[in-house]
């Protein structure tokens, strides 16, 4: 099977100049910190109770049990017996499933039978809370050949709480006392408020709100292989080429030399080029209209991962295991901003920016070498389309941003995929969270937290009158209220 390949060529000074490009010495700089962050990742990811401490058990999601698989499968056969399937959730666990569903599966999913095959049609909620979205699903699906997957390790996120409240109410409302055994919930194994209603529920019915276990020690941005493979097993797609391309990548990104370790070098590379040449704005552009859901799905992974205020203190413990705090005497406000488009669409709006606007940016590009179909294009002998594919035109594009990038001076690199199949796909999303959690390395910053997030969910659960609210985060929302003067309102 090919691996998925990246094209670093023009990242380089001989390609941009050495004022927006890497330079040998540049490498040569970094090479140091490399070959630490290296030793510090490959000895928390050797130790388990490491791994679940700071949430790295991501890395070895690859390698997933036979069994396990067996009872995904088991109850994704079931599923599929429905014609609908609302999968509710926020962040990984709306994003990562999106992106899946749009590289692994025919275009307009729900829309063509032919394309689904024996799958249900899949609508995404509980990732919003927009009354317009949901309430035209309620209104236009039947209840009774409707299945329900919420995903939340808590159970407490507003979003997918608020969503799952009225879909609860829904099927309850048109099934009866049974409706329970049309939901699955994927959440934290022991604990949280979605576990208890479980729980509960199964105590009194063993069909009713069956669950799957949000494994411990990986984030949701980084839980695609956990959380995803129902989701995955539900669309018929074969989990075992998913996870086979990880495991592939997770091989290769074990290497300690940056020139055989590809996630590696796009961390390094980056890197240098944030913080040497003033390059803060990471945009992913796939020319691929299947994978611009894989890089809405990357934008939150680097900027959960990487945007982070403080810098990581780490405590060494007795039993020789770190603890990562967030050092409040370093403030450091780090990390690159993503912004995710496809081409060829935003050739004709971001790429504007793109070339002439700040030189502020790195443009990573994902390009596919073969696709699943083909167009051939017939028209009259002398039209310049004629007799092309638009395989071929695609690529041609891509190859065209590129040399108009370079015309610029604009730093811009390419992940190749063979195709978009699960193993190829599978490959891309590992490359990219190892990418990711070794430029947090190379920051020297928790990326595997998100205390940021928790600034909104605080401020509308004070508003909620949520019990149990710590009294500091009362005080400060009471200290420092929202100012409105309508002289400033047009």
């Amino acid at each position: 099977m090919k691996n998925i390949q990246f094209d670093f060529n023009n990242l380089f000074d001989f390609c941009v100049g050495a004022q927006h490009g890497v330079t040998d010495e540049d490498v040569r700089e970094i090479s140091g910190s490399v070959a630490n962050a290296h030793r510090h990742l490959e000895k928390i990811l050797s130790s388990r109770e490491s791994r679940l401490r700071l949430n790295l058990e991501w890395a070895e999601l690859p390698y997933q049990s036979a069994q396990s698989l067996r009872e995904i499968k088991k109850l994704a056969a079931e599923v599929r017996k429905y014609d609908n399937l609302i999968s509710l959730g926020i962040g990984g666990s709306y994003l990562g499933l999106k992106a899946a569903q749009d590289a692994l599966c025919p275009a307009y999913f729900n829309e063509f039978k032919s394309g689904r095959k024996k799958s249900p049609r899949i609508y995404f909620e509980g990732n919003n809370l927009d009354p317009d979205t949901l309430s035209v699903l309620l209104k236009n699906l039947n209840p009774k050949k409707t299945f329900v997957v919420v995903i939340s390790k808590s159970g407490e996120t507003t979003e997918t709480k608020a969503a799952f409240m009225a879909v609860e109410a829904w099927l309850k409302r048109a099934i009866g006392k049974n409706y329970g055994r049309q939901i699955i919930a994927v959440t934290d194994p022991e604990s949280g408020t979605l576990r208890k209603k479980v729980n509960q529920a199964q105590a009194l019915d063993k069909l009713s709100f069956r669950s799957l276990p949000l494994l411990k020690g990986v984030g949701g941005r980084f839980s695609e292989f956990n959380m995803g493979l129902l989701h995955l097993a539900v669309m018929g797609i074969k989990i075992e080429d998913v996870l086979a391309g990880a495991a592939s990548m997770r091989k290769i990104c074990s290497q300690p030399e940056l020139e055989k370790n590809p996630a590696y070098l796009y961390a390094a590379l980056h890197t240098i080029l944030y913080r040497k040449k003033n390059k803060p704005i990471a945009i992913m552009m796939p020319f691929s209209e299947t994978l611009k859901s894989t890089a809405d799905w990357y934008s939150q992974l680097l900027a959960e991962s990487l945007g982070k205020k403080y810098g990581r203190k780490i405590n060494l413990k007795s039993d020789n295991t770190e603890e990562w705090l967030a050092d409040k005497s370093r403030v450091v406000n780090v990390g690159r901003s993503p912004i995710s488009c496809r081409g060829t669409n935003d050739l004709h709006s971001i790429q504007q920016n793109n070339i002439e606007g700040a030189n502020d940016k790195v443009i990573t590009f994902i390009r596919v070498e073969k696709f699943k179909e083909e167009i051939k294009i017939k028209g009259e002998p002398a039209d310049l389309l004629n007799g092309k594919n638009f395989s071929d035109l695609i690529k041609l594009a891509q190859e065209a941003t590129e040399w108009a990038l370079l015309q610029e001076q604009r730093p811009n690199c390419a992940i190749i995929l063979p195709e978009v199949s699960p193993f190829s796909w599978g490959e891309l999303l590992f490359f990219l969270e190892m990418a990711t959690a070794f430029e947090g390395e190379l920051l020297d910053i928790n990326a595997f937290d998100q205390p940021g997030v928790e600034g909104y969910k605080n401020y509308m659960y004070y508003k909620l009158n949520k019990p149990g609210l710590p009294a500091e985060t009362v005080n400060q929302i009471k200290n420092n209220p929202l100012k409105k003067d309508p002289k400033y309102i047009l």
